[in-house]
Parts: structure tokens; C-alpha cells; sequence
């Protein structure tokens, strides 16, 4: 073995606590890196996998009722390759000895026609045995995920409300398809509440009139066709039938969730882990740069026995790529466990025939590349320092260094203690150092804050959605609009309704100009009390004699502003084009949403008081009553209970958010350890004589420990509120970045979790002062007092 290479091995002897710490903040980086985008990669993969093996289509749009024969003349439209339709239909679903309301998705098989895109996929069990027709039980496959959900297997019996009449239906099996990778109500993580049902498409068409005729069409486009002229001449041709406009994958709701989870992991799997590839570059620096200054008389002694200036520069080099090495093993190790803990939490959501964790080789040399420029560039001037030393001055000792007043001394301020001018001067001396340090913890504590700002953005969100806005028990929908005071008293006279509250939604494309953009116009009664419209500052809007509203995102796609006229082109019934003007816009956290007071919608369509929403307040405990007793109501498609939602979404969110949680907590305590530890451990090899000299002088242990231990509580108490504010820009950054149409967090960061963020870095700080104030407690004053002379 080389000279070099034992003096290397001693070093890393010496530095195994130092150089532990910062391979444990380079793991950190790298794992963070690694878990986000493998996992997100996998989920890509996978994605892409079942879309092409199962022909997922281009192209969807839904009518109330078309003739086969109108799906037969799209085939000749320019750009589409294959066309494909379905019946379907939203029904309320029961199970035996659950009272919680479930929605079903009933959709056809048709045994003459075999599936051609948006295949179904059999998971487990056996197909239905379809065409054959009667009153009997009706053979179903059920969605992967509300069959686990909810322990359904071969031969499960539920029974589900098909057009007024109780149906009894079989389980046979489940099933999988790319158009439900995600199976959630509007968007709703809620697979507890809803499920997708494969049944033979002649019951269900005979049961809803639509022997002949289809409700939802899919469309695959052929290669280089254009999305949108498609889109439009599907919304033209199926206009005359009720059609809604044709949309394509990005409004597609399961593909909608799956491209926006990519998005948000794509950004936190860069933003995060570039801190702490930052962090781990300014203590390699630091800790290197010391060793220089340290070795000076060997780095002399080994340029006079004739070592080249590139080995020597080689030889700290490699102890730069060692600690990464350890750190870059130990991040994919963590980077491979942590993917897999993701990967499998994704699973609960989105569910694909093979889903599993890799980590793509591509993946790892990137990883591997990021971290090595890092921590070359970060220790590039301190060995670079080593070859500039000449020999004859590396001999001498370096020049004491430069004392002088403190800033606080010279702004006039002079009762300051022996103790704290020490503390202030040292700190002073070194400015770089010092700001890099608190630098540092304040990065720490800003990612602790990053990491539960989801848990206070979520809860905000929920809190205002259903509790704050929607102040209703029980939500009650119709198949089609309904006359409003008929269906409202019907409503009102169930045992234990209190108050019933309707609305109406009507689908429709918004137009300025050359600008379009498809939504609900969601009809609200003029001073809503159970159905409110909060904004994301928690103000309420009230909508009566505002006219048009939109949300601010909807406006500023349009190019609208306030009293500009909008075409509303109605989707639904009677085609036609109203021209209203914009009363006003509202910040809100979710969708592109438009709102008119219920009363001018019903006068504008021309279509007497009409209604397809009711929001009911039910007495306390009979929420079980009245969702039963709406099930005998005509015309009701479906109800949820508020309350059954909200435990639902809180069961799966608490944990997510949890993990999340405390994996970033984890990640930053590292942080926070490596910069306070290795800055004590350093000042302590920088200040050992001094610290020795006060010792022999009569300073008590305490008193010695207290100048050494001061810098880092300082350090700690400045990086603290710098932390706060830093962690608050990052959180409006990232937010930024994962804002989409169709949500935005709010930026709430509560008070729990700053004190979380201070209590995690004080922990690590103690800790670390704990391990160097053993080290001073045991210092050689012998060895520490030798001096150079």
C-alpha cells in the first residue's frame, strides 16, 4: 500500500464521526432524490405499460342517449381510428351490514363486440356469464380496489338501485382497466365510498331503454391526428343527442390524478434533495479546508520528498470521494427502501395489473453525477489550496488571526461579558463560515417545515370544504334536473331532515374570444346556508346580484375581468348560447368553477324551477335513516354522507401524511447533526490550545464547554426564525410549481408546525453539544499546548 494511501486510511480514522455525519447528509440527498423519482418513474412506467397492453383511449365524451348508428358515422371522421361505446350509469349501491353510502359505476359488457381499447382486465375470479338475461341476481366484476376495500371476493352478494329498482348483484371476480387506474367519485380518494361495476351490457340497456343506443363513447385516434379537431367534431356530431363536449386523456379524471401525483413528486423529488446536496458540499468544504490547515507540516514535508503537486491534490481528493462514496451507497440503500414503502402506498390508489419498484440505471448515474460535481465543487478551492502551498511557508505556523471590536461593541453597546465578546469575535473572524453554518440549520428547519405544511395544507382544505363551506349532513343528487319545489318538500317531509337547501349544475363550455374552457355552472341559491361559497382566505361570497362568477384561475385562462361579457354555451338539453357578463372573480382552492344565483339560471334557461342537487341538515345520529329513506325517492341517483367522507379521507390521508412527515423530519435532524456537529468539532481542533490555556488559567469545565458550545447555540438560535422565514419561501416555491387548474394548496403553516420544526433542531443541537462537550471534558492539555515556535 502507497505512502498516501495509509496516511489516507489514518485520516479517516481520526474523521470517522465527521465523515460519517456528512455521508449520512449526502445519503440524505440522495435518497430523497432517488425515493421521489423512482417511485414516481415506476409509477410512470407502469402507467404506460397497461395504457398500451389495454388500448386506453384518446378521446371521451357522454350523451344522454345516441343511436349505434351515430357511433358507426364517427368512424369516417377525419383522425379517428377505432370508436368504441358503452352504456352507463351512476346507481346507489348496498352492502349487507354497511350503512355508509356507496356509488356505484355500472358499465356494460357486450359479449358480440369484444373490447377493442379501455380493456377490462380480470384480476381474480371469473368473467360474468353474459347474454344471459332475466330477473335473477346480475353477474358483476368489481374494481380491484373497492373489492379490497371493502373484503368483496367470488361470490360476495350486494345489491345495487338500477333505475328505481333493487337489483341483486353477484361478484364473479374483479377487474382492472386503464380508464380507472384511479376509481375515485369527482376525483375523490374515497375507494371505501365507490366502486366500478363490469356487468352484461343487455341488462343494464334494457334496464335504463338503451337497447340500440349508447351513453359514453371512446375514441382512439389514429397516428398524427390532431386531439382537438377530433374533440370538436365529436361535440358537434353528438350535440343533436345530448351531448356533453368531448374531452380528451388531460380531463379524464384517473388519468388527471395520475399525471398531477407525477408532477408534484417530480418537483419535491429536485427541490429537496438539492438542499441537501448543497449542504453536504459546504461541510465537505469546511471539513477539508480544516484538514489542510491542520496537515500544513506534512503537506510541506511531502513536497520536499519530491510529491508531485497532483498526488498530493489526488490524495485529499480521494478522501473527498470516499465520504461521498459511503454516503452515495447508503442513499441508494435508502433511496431502494424508500421507493418501495412509496410504490407500495401508491398501490392503494392507482391500481395496475404489475406494479413494482426500480430504480433505472439511468436513475443511479445521475445520482451518482449530481453528487460528485457537488462535492468536487464544493472542495475544489480547500484542495486546491494544498497545491498553491509552498513548502517553505507551510512549514510556519498560519498568521494568529485579526482581532477587533464587536459590531455590537462598536455600535455602542458595551456591557457584553468576557464570555459572549469571545463568542462574537470568533464568529466574527469567519463570516463565511458562520453565515454558512446558519445557512445550513436554517435549510434544516425549513425542510422540517416543508415536510408537515402538507399536513396543515390538507386539513385547511378539508376544514373548509366540508365543514366551513358545506355546513350540509346528507348530499342528494338527481338522474336528470327535477322540479325543485315537488322533489324539495319530498325531501323535507323524511324523518329527521331539518333543513333542505337545492342547487342546480348545468355543464357548459365558457367562450371569450378565441379562449374555451369546459366546467360545471353550478346554479346556488342567492344567500346559501348550507351550501357556502368560501374563498381561500375563509371569506364567504354571496352570490345573489353578482351576476357570472368565476374562480380567479377560470378568469384569467379566459382573459376575462370583471364586467366583460362571456358566451355560455349549454351543454345539456336544448342547445343554445347565453351571453353573460362577469360580475366578479373568487380565489378558491379548487377547480375551474363558475356560479350564478339558482333563480337566474332556471329564468335564463327558460326551463321553469328546476333543480339536480339538494343539500339536507339531518338530525343529529339519523344520517343512516334518512340515506335509507332516499333510496324509495324517484328519480334520486344517488347520496353521500358528509361525515362518512370526511372519516374516510382522514383515514387515508393521516398516514400518508404522517410517513411523509417523518421521513423529511428524519432528513432534516441530519442535516441539523452534521452542520452542528462537525462546526463544533472543528472549532473545538481550531481552539484547542485556547480552550486548554483557560483551563490551566482556572476555567471550569462548564466555563471552557460554554465558549465552545455558545457559537453553536447561537448559530441555532439565529438559523431558527431565519429558518421559519426560509421554509415559508419554500413552501409558496413548491406550491407554485404543483399548482394546477384544477387545485392549489393554501399556504397555511401553523404554529405546531413551527414549534415541531424548533423542537427537531433543538433535539439534534443538544445531541451534537452532548458528543463535543465529551470530547472537550477529555482534551490532552499536554498535546493541546504544544506550539510551533
Amino acid at each position: 500500500m502507497k505512502a498516501l494511501d495509509r496516511k489516507l486510511l489514518r485520516d479517516l480514522r481520526l474523521l470517522w464521526s465527521q465523515a460519517l455525519t456528512i455521508a449520512l447528509v449526502v445519503a440524505s440527498g440522495v435518497g430523497g432524490f432517488l425515493t421521489s423519482l423512482s417511485a414516481v418513474d415506476s409509477l410512470a412506467l407502469a402507467r404506460d405499460r397497461f395504457y398500451a397492453t389495454d388500448r386506453f383511449a384518446d378521446v371521451f365524451a357522454s350523451v344522454r342517449r345516441a343511436p349505434l348508428a351515430a357511433a358507426e358515422a364517427l368512424r369516417q371522421e377525419p383522425g379517428v381510428a377505432d370508436v368504441q361505446t358503452t352504456v352507463e350509469e351512476l346507481v346507489r349501491v348496498s352492502l349487507p351490514g354497511v350503512d355508509d353510502p356507496i356509488i356505484g359505476q355500472l358499465i356494460g359488457l357486450d359479449a358480440r363486440a369484444p373490447q377493442r381499447m379501455n380493456r377490462v382486465r380480470l384480476a381474480a375470479g371469473r368473467w360474468p356469464d353474459l347474454g344471459r338475461a332475466g330477473t335473477g341476481p346480475v353477474e358483476v366484476l368489481v374494481s380491484e380496489g373497492f373489492a379490497q376495500t371493502r373484503g368483496l371476493a367470488p361470490g360476495s352478494r350486494l345489491s345495487a338501485l338500477v333505475n328505481g329498482r333493487q337489483r341483486e348483484l353477484v361478484v364473479t371476480g374483479t377487474a382492472l382497466s386503464p380508464e380507472f387506474v384511479f376509481a375515485g367519485l369527482w376525483g375523490m380518494p374515497d375507494t371505501r365510498g365507490f366502486g366500478v361495476f363490469w356487468m352484461d351490457q343487455a341488462v343494464l340497456a334494457a334496464a335504463y331503454d338503451m337497447d340500440g343506443a349508447f351513453n359514453r363513447i371512446a375514441v382512439k385516434l389514429a397516428p398524427g391526428a390532431s386531439e382537438q379537431a377530433v374533440v370538436d367534431a365529436l361535440t358537434r356530431r353528438l350535440g343533436p343527442y345530448g351531448g356533453r363536449e368531448a374531452h380528451g386523456r388531460a380531463d379524464q379524471t384517473s388519468h388527471a390524478m395520475l399525471d398531477n401525483e407525477i408532477k408534484e413528486q417530480r418537483v419535491l423529488g429536485t427541490v429537496l434533495p438539492a438542499i441537501f446536496l448543497g449542504v453536504a458540499a459546504f461541510l465537505l468544504n469546511v471539513v477539508v479546508s480544516r484538514l489542510v490547515a491542520t496537515q500544513r507540516e506534512q503537506i510541506a514535508a511531502l513536497k520536499a520528498l519530491g510529491y508531485p503537486n497532483l498526488a498530493i491534490g489526488a490524495h485529499y481528493l480521494k478522501l473527498v470521494l470516499v465520504i461521498v462514496g459511503m454516503g452515495l451507497v447508503l442513499g441508494v440503500v435508502a433511496g431502494d427502501r424508500l421507493g418501495t414503502l412509496f410504490t407500495g402506498l401508491y398501490a392503494e390508489f392507482f391500481h395496475f395489473p404489475s406494479f413494482e419498484h426500480r430504480i433505472a440505471p439511468g436513475l443511479l448515474l445521475v445520482s451518482a453525477g449530481l453528487t460528485l460535481v457537488t462535492a468536487v465543487g464544493g472542495t475544489f478551492n480547500a484542495i486546491a489550496a494544498t497545491v498553491r502551498l509552498p513548502p517553505a511557508e507551510a512549514m510556519r505556523p498560519p498568521s494568529p488571526g485579526r482581532y477587533r471590536r464587536t459590531l455590537l461593541e462598536r455600535l455602542g453597546i458595551q456591557r457584553i461579558g468576557p464570555a459572549a465578546r469571545m463568542v462574537l469575535r470568533n464568529m466574527e473572524r469567519r463570516p463565511l463560515r458562520t453565515a454558512l453554518s446558519i445557512a445550513g440549520v436554517a435549510a434544516a428547519v425549513a425542510i422540517v417545515i416543508m415536510g408537515n405544511f402538507f399536513r396543515d395544507a390538507i386539513e385547511v382544505v378539508v376544514d373548509t370544504q366540508l365543514k366551513v363551506a358545506l355546513r350540509a349532513d346528507v348530499t342528494v343528487w338527481t338522474t336528470d334536473a327535477v322540479d325543485e319545489p315537488r322533489t324539495r318538500l319530498a325531501l323535507a317531509r323524511l324523518p329527521g331532515v331539518r333543513q333542505v337547501e337545492s342547487n342546480r349544475y348545468v355543464p357548459v363550455t365558457l367562450r371569450h374570444g378565441h379562449l374555451s374552457e369546459r366546467t360545471i355552472l353550478r346554479g346556488y341559491p342567492g344567500r346559501p346556508a348550507l351550501g357556502r361559497l368560501i374563498d381561500v382566505d375563509q371569506h364567504e361570497t354571496v352570490i345573489e346580484g353578482r351576476g357570472l362568477l368565476l374562480t380567479d384561475r377560470l378568469a384569467r385562462q379566459l382573459g376575462l375581468q370583471p364586467g366583460d361579457p362571456v358566451q355560455v354555451e349549454v351543454m345539456e338539453g336544448r342547445a343554445r348560447t347565453l351571453t353573460l357578463p362577469l360580475g366578479g372573480t373568487i380565489p378558491e382552492m379548487m377547480g375551474l368553477n363558475a356560479y350564478l344565483d339558482r333563480d337566474v339560471l332556471n329564468r335564463v334557461l327558460g326551463e321553469g324551477d328546476l333543480a339536480t342537487g339538494f343539500l339536507l341538515s339531518v338530525e343529529p345520529g339519523r344520517e343512516p335513516e334518512v340515506l335509507r329513506a332516499t333510496q324509495a325517492l324517484p328519480r334520486v341517483a344517488g347520496a353521500w354522507s358528509k361525515a362518512t367522507m370526511l372519516r374516510n379521507m382522514e383515514e387515508i390521508s393521516a398516514r400518508n401524511i404522517r410517513i411523509m412527515s417523518t421521513v423529511l423530519t428524519t432528513f432534516a435532524v441530519i442535516i441539523a447533526v452534521g452542520v452542528v456537529y462537525n462546526n463544533a468539532r472543528i472549532a473545538l481542533a481550531e481552539r484547542a490550545w485556547e480552550l486548554a490555556s483557560l483551563r490551566v488559567l482556572g476555567f471550569t469545565r462548564a466555563e471552557v464547554s460554554g465558549l465552545l458550545l455558545g457559537e453553536l447555540a447561537l448559530v441555532i438560535a439565529v438559523a431558527l426564525p431565519l429558518g421559519m422565514a426560509l421554509g415559508t419561501a419554500l413552501t409558496h416555491g413548491v406550491v407554485a410549481m404543483l399548482a394546477s387548474d384544477q387545485f392549489q394548496f393554501p399556504v397555511v403553516i401553523r404554529a405546531r408546525t413551527h414549534a415541531w420544526a424548533a423542537l427537531a433542531i433543538l433535539v439534534a443541537g443538544t445531541a451534537s453539544a452532548l458528543v463535543v462537550r465529551r470530547r472537550i471534558d477529555r482534551l490532552d492539555m499536554v498535546a493541546a499546548l504544544k506550539t510551533r515556535d
